[in-house]
């Protein structure tokens, strides 16, 4: 006789493959006719725009482009020049790495970039590239619940409550944003912009109705130069907000959200004849992920006091953890240059890769933060100095989660001129996503042989003893054919919480 199950399911995406790729670009750039022939190269800068991220039949693929800045001093002139420059780049997986797979979420960054003169109208740029990409699939879960069955085929059965946290939605936009920004007080206007710097945080999410609201605030860092030759930065925070559609997202959800440049388009702006505005256009791409958190019942085991049971189980993956955490760490330290610097002219912070180290539930995210500061000498000479710190974080966490981090710096890095060198300060901050899964039984179906009645006959009507270490309740009355309430009955009990392990119990037989 095959028992009718009540079953459940709901729709859920999850990670169907993590890869990390790293590829070396290289490229020989010619000085364009309108630049001066380059003399000594200053520092290279570069910044990654990723433009499209696919699956295809199970294979992941993105590409986007490196656009490179080199800072020089000019042959036989003062000051400073930029020659600006675009690598393309793509990236693929393995054919079958990313199986069954519908989206995939994809970072770029550049661990490291270097540039050299062959001549001096000729450079050598090499450009080493680390791409993350991670693909979902959607899936649907499907378990058992509950077993119906009449009263005369004794089936005990057991359910379990579990907590659950499921990705939903994974929500994805295209935006521009436009903002004009000014020249900070006291600065002299701008002839040319030689670089700029763009980060963004996100500090605030919210799902209203059908739509995912966030907020944040991009930080534009301007290095130019004035129509005497000086060279200033500026430093602007542009505050923005835009709206996703998350159709069906319940409002409890808890969204997470990649945040991805795509372009910029950043000019002095034409209108201001002094040179004190610049139009800043940002190309972006969002990623959210929602997840929620559900309750489940599943019916993890059965049994039947009358008759012999013969049932099937399959394991149900779920995520039982999963939180985000953002912790901030200042730092403060000397770059040593050892010569005097009349002043500085930029700063700029780059954090590479987080290590996890777990002892316990003690956890240590240490990344090296690259400080790199351009300042001029006593004699009005460009130089850079750099030096790579260690930034460690501590965090408590459960034992058994998987912890994955990022590391960056979004704020205007402060600097002074002290004794020994460069005073930088300024913030990390620590991205934590912390979840584990777990694997619960969970029966698929269950038949009972209703030909034959089980045979109690030999079967003492009485066993007296303890719980063992890992035995419950359930697998006492199990194992002697009976149930848990003739068990709590024949011991005085309440419930089973009221049962000391040490206790001698009472185990009476179930009669017909």
């Amino acid at each position: 006789m095959e028992l009718e199950l009540k079953k459940s399911s709901f729709d859920a995406y999850e990670a169907g493959g993590e890869l990390t790729l790293t590829q070396e670009e290289t490229s020989e750039t010619i000085v364009p006719d309108y630049c001066p022939d380059i003399a000594r190269i200053i520092e290279t800068e570069g910044r990654v725009y990723l433009h499209s991220r696919e699956v295809r039949d199970g294979r992941a693929e993105a590409a986007g482009t490196v656009r490179v800045t080199v800072l020089y001093t000019p042959d036989g002139e003062g000051g400073i020049r930029t020659l600006e420059f675009a690598m393309p780049f793509s990236v693929e997986s393995d054919p079958h790495a990313m199986p069954a797979c519908t989206t995939v979420t994809a970072e770029a960054e550049i661990g490291s970039l270097e540039t050299r003169m062959l001549n001096p109208r000729k450079v050598f740029t090499r450009c080493k590239l680390v791409t993350r990409i991670t693909g979902y699939r959607k899936t649907a879960v499907c378990f058992c619940t509950d077993v119906e069955a009449e009263a005369g085929l004794g089936v005990e059965k057991r359910q379990e409550r579990q907590h659950a946290m499921v990705m939903t939605h994974i929500a994805e936009k295209d935006f521009t944003f436009s903002e004009e920004m000014d020249i900070s007080p006291g600065r002299e206007g701008a002839a040319e912009l030689l670089t700029n710097r763009v980060s963004n945080s996100v500090t605030e999410m919210k799902i209203v109705g059908s739509k995912l609201v966030f907020k944040g605030m991009f930080t534009v860092e301007l290095l130019y130069r004035t129509a005497d030759g000086h060279c200033y930065s500026t430093t602007g925070e542009l505050p923005f907000s835009q709206i996703m559609e998350v159709e069906g997202a319940s409002e409890s959800a808890c969204p997470s959200l990649q945040l991805q440049l795509t372009g910029t388009d950043i000019q002095i702006d034409g209108d201001d004849a002094e040179g004190r505005r610049f139009s800043i256009t940002l190309y972006l791409h969002a990623t959210a992920l929602l997840r929620e958190e559900r309750e489940l019942t599943l019916l993890s085991d059965l049994y039947s006091t009358a008759y012999d049971m013969t049932y099937e189980a399959a394991p149900l993956a779920l995520t039982g953890f999963f939180e985000t955490l953002d912790r901030r760490q200042t730092v403060r330290e000397i770059l040593e240059i050892g010569v005097v610097a009349d002043s500085i002219l930029s700063l700029s912070v780059t954090c590479g890769a987080v290590s996890v180290s777990r002892e316990g539930t003690a956890t240590t995210l240490r990344t090296g933060a690259c400080v790199r500061a351009m300042y001029l000498d006593e004699g009005g000479v460009p130089l850079v100095a750099e030096r790579c710190i260690e930034v460690s974080c501590q965090l408590d966490l459960p034992e058994e989660c998987r912890v994955t981090a990022q590391a960056s710096c979004t704020e205007e890095i402060q600097g002074s001129l002290a004794d020994r060198g460069i005073e930088v300060r300024f913030p990390v901050e620590f991205h934590v996503e912390a979840s584990s899964r777990m694997k619960r039984v969970c029966v698929s179906g269950a038949k009972l042989d209703t030909e034959t009645p089980k045979d109690a006959s030999g079967a003492p009507s009485l066993v007296l003893r303890c719980l063992g270490k890992q035995e419950t309740t359930w697998d006492l009355a199990k194992r002697y054919n009976t149930t848990i309430p003739l068990i709590l009955a024949a011991n005085q009990l309440e419930s089973e919480d009221a049962i000391d392990r040490d206790q001698m119990l009472l185990i009476p037989r179930k009669r017909g």
